[in-house]
């Protein structure tokens, strides 16, 4: 399938200690360039997610946005049992050193450093969780990817059609102007040898400049190589893949072609074909810099 190098994608999960949440966007780029923003405490995973990322795109500008939320204190907490019982048993000795003491209350207790305990998460389940959302974030990335691919594609061969008219619309037009230069041609002589009777010399003369004219706008091969890159076009588009690089080659085959035939033109409506020829592939020029 044709692929586009822009995409957004958006994954979540809840872990024991906390929560992630992994979010992907990209545009086009020359080549593949991985930005990662993401905690401290998850920059140990950083070479394994490039690795993960690099192996299912090629080109584009890639930002991957991770936050990690651990859980509060209170927030599925625990009390330290350990702890618990040692409270309980240094108030008791307080007590009854100092019986005005005041007793420890509930709020001095939760208030104890360590006396609650929060889940945290191993280096193993942090990397395990962060992997897992990246894939399926990429699946969900790569299948928007893939839909604005097809619109690309369609919009490409739709110009492609066009074009292909416009070619077929000025082959007639070569052997016209021809003909109509040879009329002309003719009349101006004979305007200019009017005494003079026609001869073998005079019939070799138009020829003459006949072939030169001809030669001067034919047109010929332009249109073969339209053809033959237009072919080529349909082929890369079908085959699929990464195309971006062969299609923004032949764009420059194309326009060199449609130049060519503007600036051999001796006619209007073969010059106005060139101009909505060189219009065309400026248009998918400027989308197939957004395909892988």
């Amino acid at each position: 399938m044709i692929l586009s190098m822009t995409g957004y994608a958006t994954t979540g999960a809840e872990l024991d200690s906390g929560s992630l949440t992994l979010e992907l966007r990209a545009v086009n780029h020359r080549y593949l360039d991985i930005q990662l923003r993401m905690p401290d405490e998850l920059r140990a995973f950083e070479g394994a997610m490039r690795e993960a990322i690099s192996a299912q795109l090629q080109r584009g500008k890639v930002e991957c946005r991770i936050n990690y939320a651990a859980r509060s204190a209170q927030s599925g907490a625990t009390l330290s049992r350990d702890l618990l019982q040692q409270l309980t048993d240094w108030n008791r000795e307080v007590q009854a050193a100092l019986p005005d003491a005041r007793s420890l209350s509930v709020a001095d207790v939760l208030k104890w450093q360590g006396v609650l305990e929060t889940p945290s998460a191993s280096a193993d389940e942090l990397r395990g969780a962060l992997l897992g959302l990246l894939q399926e974030a990429l699946q969900e990335f790569s299948a928007s990817r893939a839909r604005e691919g097809e619109k690309l594609k369609d919009f490409l061969l739709q110009r492609v059609e066009k074009i292909e008219a416009l070619r077929e619309g000025v082959m007639p037009h070569v052997p016209a102007a021809i003909a109509a230069y040879e009329q002309k041609l003719t009349a101006r002589l004979r305007e200019a040898l009017q005494n003079t009777p026609a001869s073998d010399l005079f019939d070799e003369r138009i020829r003459q400049e006949i072939t030169l004219f001809a030669s001067k706008i034919d047109v010929d091969e332009e249109l073969s190589r339209l053809a033959s890159h237009l072919t080529e076009m349909r082929r890369i588009l079908a085959q699929g893949g990464a195309v971006g690089k062969r299609l923004d080659f032949l764009m420059q085959e194309l326009n060199r072609e449609a130049n060519t035939l503007g600036s051999k033109s001796v006619d209007a409506e073969v010059s106005r074909s060139a101009m909505e020829m060189k219009i065309l592939i400026e248009q998918m020029r400027e989308q197939i810099q957004n395909l892988e």
